[in-house]
């Protein structure tokens, strides 16, 4: 028989309602000749009330405990769905991750797998088994239960399934890969296939379908992914390698990132110690610098501008005052208000003027940006928040998404 990895999010399994809707899914697959492993998530918004309860206790609490804390979400979601496949005639076993052999390292709260021992998941889907596995969690080498940071359940479930070397079938709240997320552009169109490269990159700059290291893993090992419906039977995209029949389009989707915080750092002396002692301390904190910028030296000193996430806003205010004490005369700007968006597609590699366009476009309609990255298949803009919808307005007309 065939395998596939099917993964459910949080609004899939937000009641028992949808819980036994999952089920009629999985036997669904399963009279059509599959061993099915489930992937799923936390129920509803399980996890974010969890962390309140812990910030209720303490404004930083321990990294550890959290991740202990936080696992116990998806203990309930598969022992649940596992009582109800069980009490639909279908035997079934509920494994956390480390049951699971998701082996991880890293820091908690946002460890990265590497290895999963699948003996045990194989020995029940022989038993003919449906075997429920909690996404978003693992072991570490010390025996910790470990967390992998939000949207943790794709990579887990891509995992699985490049060990069993079958599909991954990705369950959510949206009808598949859209050119602009449609919540925010009601019009956009929903794509049949995504190469990962494209896939990748949307995610990383923004799109929230999928978690950027589950479509790397995917890519790595040739995963086919289908993303799809969990409530309705509409089809899906399939993010797939690259081919010639896919449509080629200078640009094939657009995504957002509100969550973005801008810092500048004035009068940094010019030396490359300086600059990597910034860098340094950021780095040492685990926090992810995106977009970065730099002034001509002048006078002995540079301006330093990088974008980052604003849930490390503590850290980097923690590693800013730090600065300031061994860096005389340097200032700080913050700035919260700021959008990043991306256009995003293959057809960059081979078409001439991509960018050019996109600068006219903004001139045209008097949107300022502050800062541009490239790379070979996307280019991105930090903007002033209160002009999103008139950029997205332009582009996607521009471009046909």
């Amino acid at each position: 028989m065939n395998t596939v990895v099917q993964k459910y999010g949080g609004t899939s399994v937000k009641t028992i309602e949808r819980m036994e809707h999952i089920a009629d899914k999985v036997i669904h697959k399963i009279n059509k000749g599959y061993n099915v492993v489930l992937v799923v998530s936390a129920m509803g918004k399980t996890t974010n009330r969890l962390i309140e309860m812990a910030k209720s206790i303490s404004t930083n609490p321990s990294k550890r405990e959290l991740d202990m804390l936080m696992s116990t979400g998806e203990q309930v979601s598969i022992s649940l769905l596992s009582m109800i496949l069980k009490e639909r005639g279908y035997d079934s076993i509920a494994l956390t991750g480390f049951q699971a052999g998701i082996m991880t390292e890293g820091i908690h709260t946002k460890n990265k797998i590497t290895q999963v021992k699948i003996d045990n998941i194989k020995k029940h889907i022989k038993q003919g088994k449906v075997v429920v596995v909690a996404g978003f969690q693992g072991i570490n080498e010390t025996g910790d239960i470990t967390t992998l940071g939000r949207g943790g359940s794709d990579t887990t479930a891509v995992a699985l399934a490049a060990k069993l070397k079958c599909t991954c079938e990705i369950y959510t709240d949206v009808e598949g890969i859209y050119s602009i997320d449609p919540r925010v552009y009601p019009k956009a169109r929903k794509l049949k296939y995504i190469s990962y490269e494209e896939m990748m990159e949307m995610s990383s700059l923004g799109a929230k379908v999928m978690e950027p290291r589950s479509v790397e893993l995917g890519n790595k090992y040739n995963v086919p992914i289908y993303v799809a419906s969990s409530h309705k039977a509409t089809k899906g995209t399939y993010i797939k390698e690259f081919d010639k029949f896919m449509e080629q389009k200078s640009i094939t989707g657009l995504s957002l990132s509100e969550n973005v915080l801008m810092i500048t750092i004035n009068n940094v002396p010019y030396s490359p110690k300086s600059i990597s002692d910034v860098f340094g301390k950021l780095a040492s904190e685990e926090v992810n610098i995106d977009m970065i910028s730099q002034t001509s030296p002048r006078e002995g000193y540079v301006n330093i501008s990088f974008t980052t996430s604003k849930e490390d806003e503590e850290i980097i205010d923690r590693v800013i005052n730090g600065l300031k004490k061994e860096i005389n005369n340097i200032k700080i700007q913050k700035d919260t208000n700021i959008t990043k968006i991306s256009v995003i597609g293959m057809g960059m590699r081979h078409e001439s003027g991509v960018a050019s366009k996109v600068f006219k476009l903004f001139a045209d309609h008097s949107i300022e940006f502050k800062q541009v990255t490239t790379s070979e298949i996307s280019i991105s803009y930090t903007i002033k928040s209160k002009d999103k919808e008139r950029a997205i307005s332009v582009l996607t007309k521009e471009f046909n998404l």
